[in-house]
């Protein structure tokens, strides 16, 4: 099984699965991406995976439906242009001989959904998820509230600590920058940040990222340990139950520069 990342747009990631025979891909922004690297790679499109509504993650669904015939999974509460299959929490999706179970994930939007696979890549667990959760970081909240939000993240912090993050975003550098500055004393933060640095040097991806190492350096993984709340405290003195120093810790993501 082979995962790429293919870049769109200024910063997005449409992920590309395959078995060198069949594809799936997860949220195609942009369909003429998808279609060249079909081509290139002499694929063919099995499933489309959209884990919410925002344009840079549907825009290119209807053109790559019309092109290839394959089937559209997506959020049930959410407006993806039919036809689709409407998933909800525990619904699975059988593509490229693999399973994945879904997941509800609001907060950046109402909506938002993720897949999980346990063997989704070289025998690893696997995760879509969408603007959710990032490298180091997570998604603003245009639709739901930090304790939504909150809830979603400790859903996906607790599944296995190999799995691999497919994030929909090259945020990592400002999102590191950030986690940076709310636990200063990371060691494990800090030499992940010079290996991200290094690589987008060279314009590779820092994604996917495993699970593992978010929890380690991940601030809003973490709202929980002394360190972030005492950071988060310094921006809102106010910020002491969970939610609460998730929302300091957004609203201060938010303004940083």
């Amino acid at each position: 099984m082979k995962l790429i990342p293919l870049p769109a747009f200024t910063d997005n990631y449409l992920w590309l699965l395959h078995d060198e025979h069949q594809a799936l891909v997860v949220d195609p922004g942009d369909a003429q991406t998808v279609l060249q690297a079909l081509q290139r790679l002499d694929l063919r499109l099995e499933a489309i995976l959209v884990t919410h509504h925002h344009a840079d993650h549907t825009g290119g669904v209807d053109a790559l439906r019309e092109a290839t015939g394959a089937a559209v999974y997506g959020p049930a509460r959410e407006p993806v242009s039919e036809p689709v299959h409407r998933m909800n929490q525990g619904d699975r999706v059988r593509a490229l001989g693999l399973e994945f179970v879904v997941m509800d994930v609001p907060g950046h939007t109402a909506g938002h959904i993720a897949y999980y696979s346990d063997a989704g890549f070289d025998g690893a667990p696997l995760l879509f998820c969408g603007d959710t959760l990032f490298s180091a970081g997570c998604g603003r909240l245009f639709e739901g509230t930090p304790a939504q939000m909150l809830a979603s993240l400790d859903a996906l912090a607790a599944l296995p600590a190999d799995t691999w993050v497919c994030c929909a975003h090259e945020y990592t550098l400002g999102n590191l920058a950030f986690a940076c500055a709310v636990d200063p004393a990371n060691e494990a933060l800090h030499n992940y940040a010079v290996t991200a640095r290094e690589r987008r040097a060279t314009q590779q991806p820092t994604l996917p990222s495993p699970l593992r190492l978010e929890r380690q350096i991940n601030p809003f993984l973490r709202t929980r340990e002394e360190a972030i709340i005492h950071a988060a405290q310094g921006f809102d003195p106010t910020a002491s139950e969970a939610a609460e120093v998730f929302a300091a810790l957004r609203t201060w993501k938010n303004e940083f520069r």
